[in-house]
This record gives C-alpha cells, structure tokens and sequence, in this order.
C-alpha cells in the first residue's frame, strides 16, 4: 500500500509517518516546514518534501511579536491555498502505475490534492485533530462574547474550505471520542467518522517522586498545562481556584499566554497562582509528579495528549467532558471529568482531593496502573494500518 500525506509543519503527523514508514507504506510526506527543521524527525530525506516559504514567514512574524490577525489570517489562508497547489502539482508528477492509492491530509490541507488522487483512483482521508470545524467555531465565539472580547476565531475562508474538505473525503479521522460527536451533531454520516486515539511516549513521562500516603508538607499543588487561552477554559480554573480552602495550596500554570485571554486576565484572581511560561518536558514531567491534580478545563480540543502524560507521571487528571479525557481514563477513578464552564464543580472536586490525602493516593496509583494500558505510537499505527486496509478494501482500486 502506498500512503502519501500532507500536514501544516509537524503535528502528530510525523509520529504516523514513521508507523507507516516501519510498516512499508509511507511513499511520501509534504510539510509546511523546512528541511532543517524537519531532519530531527528520524525519517529519510528522500521520503520528504517541503513548502516552507509562506508558513515559515508566519511562524517569524509572530515569534517577532507581529500578532496582526487580519495579517496572519492572510498569511496562513495563502499558506493552505499554495501548498496545497504545489502539492497537487507533485502527485500529478508520479507515474500511474506508482499512484499513492490514499492521501492522509491534515484537515484544511488537500482540497485539491485530494480530489487529484481521487481522480486517479486512490481515496483521501481527511485528519482532524479537533473537533468539527464549524462547531468549534461557534462555542470559541460563543466564549469569546461571554468575555466581551472582540476577536474572529478564524478566517470564514478556512471554515469553507474544511467543509468542503469533509464533503468529498472518504473517510475523516479524530482523536476522540467528543471530536467524533461534533461532527455527527453537525451531520456528517458516522461511517464517515473514525476515532483513532493519539499515543503517549511514556518514556519521556514517568513519576520523579514516590506516592507517599502523607503530605509532609501539606501542599496542594494544582497543575494547568498548555496554552493560556479561553479556548482552554483558564478563567473558570482560576474563578474555582480561588474558591479552594486550602492554607497551602498552589496554582501553577505551565504554557505561553494566548493574545484572547491577555485583557480578560486582569479581572481575575490570581493569588498564589504562579505563571510559569512554556517548560520544556522534562521540567512539565516533575511538575506533573509533584502536583495533586492536574486541571484541564478546556471548551473545545481533541484529544489533551497532557492528560495521559500526567496519569504517567502519577497525577490525577480533572477535565472538562470536552477534552478527549473520557477515552483515557474512567471518572471518578483516576480522576474527574466535570461539565464545561463550571467553576463550581471544579471548586468542589480540588476540595475533595484537596481534604483526602487518601483519594489523592488512590487517584495517584490508578493513575499509573491505568497509563500501562493506554496505547503508545505503536498501537496509533496498528490502528491506522487497520482503518487503510479496511478502505482499501471497501473502495478497491479502479
């Protein structure tokens, strides 16, 4: 089986390109980003090509502090519009008899690329690594007025084109089981839907420090990692926080600070909680295995690949119903999955961690047993493997 796939710089892509590659069907990958960037990545030169004139100059503007949205929407617009032209180009370059037979695009990637190899005989999976595009963009909206920030999610052009992307893949793939809810509520058939779970790299998230059935310290160490957004739900982790009786607790917030929360921020409370900025892993795995709880109240994403690395360094993990949780632990076992935008039922699950020592124990040794049966990268291949031959085999070659 030969595979090509197309993804925006790297993602999760490159994780999928070395399964498919190991199992002797990655013919292909086009990325957004360039070589030297790309080269740590572990696959053969020969088996990438790039486009990285456009999304590289996006990616210096806003490391240069050039935040522009009406600019970077233009940027990022041209950017999907050119590569997936060029990429068009290259896969009508390949001889018939040497055709992929599937493209893999990231979703907003291969409107055209993947109606080329459609033309040709081969299918187009469409991959999302979020929810439904459309429903995503009206609940961040949704979130924004109630914030009264003045913002547009993203540019009407992108959400355009994704649908029509679902309309003509054969098949789209997501990472959970909320993000495969969004698209049946926005009436995509379900046999068109496919949850494919991301894997975690355990070897890189393990416990530092032992569970004691005692906190020496009588700290209460609550733990938010990834981008501080409203998409993410911080404001109501910060309203619970601040309700939390507890005379030694801490909130710790591990991520860079998105440009939509950077006014809300300012009517919140913000005692004893500690603004970190981006970590590197290794510094994210010790703060996971020093925290009682792990927060993640997130309105909208696919599947918070922090959650299953911190049930790997022994933390419970509370989220939100919207974060992909459900698919990598149970409630109320190695952690807690409460209703978005509910400050309360945050509040009231810190508190009972926060006044049983041993719920956190028990939470904490759930937690690693647990992790041992999520699927690593391996198992994200096998399932992938699965799902291609399946299509293969309902849509044979004309």
């Amino acid at each position: 089986m030969r595979i090509v796939q197309t993804v925006f710089g790297v993602f999760h892509h490159f994780e999928l390109a070395r399964q498919l590659h190991r199992r002797g069907h990655l013919q292909r990958i086009y990325s957004t980003w360039p070589w030297m960037r790309l080269k740590r990545e572990g696959l053969p030169r020969d088996l990438i090509e790039t486009f990285p004139w456009i999304h590289t100059s996006e990616t210096l503007m806003q490391r240069f502090g050039i935040s522009h949205s009406w600019s970077l929407d233009q940027m990022s617009y041209a950017n999907a519009l050119t590569f997936d032209s060029w990429t068009s180009r290259r896969l009508r370059r390949i001889p018939a008899p040497e055709s992929p037979d599937i493209l893999i695009g990231i979703s907003g990637s291969s409107l055209k690329a993947g109606r080329e190899l459609q033309a040709r005989g081969g299918r187009f999976i469409c991959d999302r690594g979020s929810s439904h595009h459309l429903f995503q963009e009206t609940i961040v909206s949704e979130e924004y007025r109630r914030w009264n920030v003045s913002r547009r999610v993203s540019d009407p052009r992108d959400t355009l084109r994704e649908e029509q992307i679902y309309a003509i893949a054969d098949a789209i793939t997501v990472p959970s089981s909320f993000a495969a809810r969004s698209f049946l509520q926005m009436g995509v058939p379900a046999g068109k839907v496919h949850v494919i779970p991301y894997g975690v790299r355990l070897e890189q998230f393990q416990r530092s420090e032992p569970i004691s059935p005692t906190n020496l310290n009588n700290e209460f160490n609550v733990l938010f990692a990834g981008s501080v957004s409203l998409r993410k739900g911080v404001p109501y982790l910060l309203q619970a926080f601040a309700q939390l009786r507890h005379s030694h607790k801490r909130l710790r917030i591990a991520g860079s600070i998105h440009p939509d929360i950077k006014t809300v921020l300012r009517s919140l409370p913000q005692d004893q909680v500690d603004f970190l900025g981006p970590v590197p892993q290794s510094r994210l795995a010790q703060l996971m295995s020093s925290s009682q709880v792990m927060v993640l109240p997130s309105i909208e994403e696919g599947l918070a690949l922090v959650q299953g690395q911190a049930l790997a360094c022994g933390c419970p993990v509370l989220c939100s119903a919207n974060t992909g949780g459900e698919d990598l632990f149970t409630d109320g076992v190695e952690g807690f999955i409460v209703p978005i935008r509910d400050p309360a039922a945050l509040t009231e699950r810190m508190q009972q961690l926060a006044d049983d020592p041993a719920l956190q124990q028990n939470m904490s040794q759930a937690a690693l047993r647990r992790v041992h049966l999520l699927g690593g990268w391996n198992d994200y291949g096998d399932r992938w493997e699965t799902l291609l031959h399946q299509l293969a085999a309902a849509h044979p070659a004309q």
